[in-house]
């Protein structure tokens, strides 16, 4: 394993145990420090939040870039119940978050690619990528090569469909690897074309029930 991504939506503690509903902020930030005393390559994922973290965009390209890593603001995704508040209430299109960093810092275009969904700048002050992911604003599923697997072998080919396949019982089945890999190829061969996100007035709900932690972010 070289590089680690890490989920950090804020660097305020009591907003980030509001946004987890229980996270500790200093224990994250202590194993990212360890992550990088231990030589690995650091990538942070901020989910863009109108109305929660929106006026820390600029503080987390500068913690982030005097550390030496790399960010990615990613667009709000309809998943999961949240209670009383709503996706449509926390949407904040990335083209905006971009408009308002550029007030502050200079985002040159590159063609750097990880065969993921971001799209890459790189911040000229402080010579870190910065990465944007708009699901709903830019649908990114045709050059999407990416599969989850969690922890307790349930393989989801897309954050925005149900469809998933269960890796334990052919993995159980013999000490061969053949059930195993033909049970990961028929996966594979129904990875969706695209998925079912929209957030607008008249699509409130969640367009998938699990929680983005339930496949891992």
């Amino acid at each position: 394993m070289q590089r680690v991504n890490v989920s950090l939506d804020t660097l305020d503690p009591a907003k980030f145990a509001a946004i987890t509903r229980w996270g500790k902020l200093d224990r994250v930030l202590e194993g990212i420090d360890s992550a990088k005393r231990a030589g690995l390559q650091i990538k942070l994922n901020v989910v863009a939040l109108k109305g929660v973290n929106d006026d820390e965009f600029d503080d987390l390209v500068r913690w982030s870039g005097n550390r030496g890593f790399d960010l990615s603001f990613i667009e709000v995704m309809p998943m999961g119940d949240i209670g009383a508040d709503t996706r449509l209430d926390q949407y904040l299109p990335l083209s905006m978050v971009r408009t308002q960093l550029q007030r502050q810092w200079t985002l040159d275009e590159t063609d750097y690619r990880t065969g993921g969904p971001a799209r890459y700048y790189v911040v000229r002050e402080t010579g870190c990528r910065l990465g944007m992911i708009t699901p709903l604003t830019h649908n990114f599923c045709e050059s999407c090569n990416r599969v989850r697997l969690t922890c307790t072998g349930t393989l989801f080919m897309c954050l925005g469909q149900e469809d998933a396949a269960d890796l334990r019982a052919p993995l159980r089945r013999s000490e061969s690897d053949n059930h195993l890999e033909d049970a990961i190829r028929a996966a594979i061969a129904r990875k969706p074309k695209g998925h079912d996100f929209v957030i607008d007035r008249r699509n409130r709900h969640a367009a998938v029930d699990r929680h983005m932690s339930v496949t891992g972010g």
